[in-house]
């Protein structure tokens, strides 16, 4: 029902546990590509695993904190953004995203980020959003900086991934930063 458009091609919209299937397809395609840099329990292994890991965001969001969006190129689903961490009371939010190979370049994650952040500012009253990734991700990190984010530290060895511990990079922009680049 909702969906908002992207590019002509491309659109956003709720990812749910009706998509399992489709999220599982997907994840065929993009898991190991997708691996080293999202949180291991995001990554699905088959349908039970991505229909428990979209129940979960579906549990978290009927509780007003996590949100997941699927972005849908040509009307295949290719990725997608997220709140990791959304909390009315602390006025903070943490965004998220992955998307597979194919969809890479295009812009995709960046508007449908600016479309969460200004979700989160505007109608929800948000003061503080964050970005985490490792500090070796390089593309993550550009995105962060079209996001008008401010790089505010590294956390040493906090991203354990196949035995060796990544330095993860800590982003974050306010509200009133994003509304004076407007």
């Amino acid at each position: 029902m909702f969906s908002l458009p992207l590019r002509d091609d491309a659109r956003l919209a709720p990812l749910e546990i009706w998509h399992a299937e489709e999220f599982a397809v997907h994840m065929a395609r993009a898991r190991e590509h997708i691996r080293p840099w999202v949180g291991a329990s995001f990554v699905t292994d088959d349908l039970d695993g991505a229909r428990a890991t979209l129940a979960r965001y579906a549990e978290r969001q009927a509780a007003d904190g996590a949100r997941l969006y699927g972005i849908w190129l040509s009307g295949e689903l290719v990725g997608g953004v997220m709140f990791t961490d959304f909390s009315v009371a602390a006025g903070a939010c943490e965004v998220g995203c992955w998307l597979e190979p194919a969809a890479e370049g295009r812009g995709l994650v960046t508007r449908a980020c600016d479309a969460l952040l200004d979700w989160a500012f505007t109608t929800r009253g948000l003061h503080r959003a964050e970005w985490h990734c490792r500090a070796d991700n390089e593309r993550s990190a550009a995105v962060a900086k079209r996001l008008g984010m401010t790089l505010e530290g590294v956390r040493r060895e906090a991203w354990p991934y196949e035995g060796v511990r990544y330095d993860k990079q800590v982003w974050a922009v306010l509200a009133p930063e994003r509304a004076a680049a407007v």
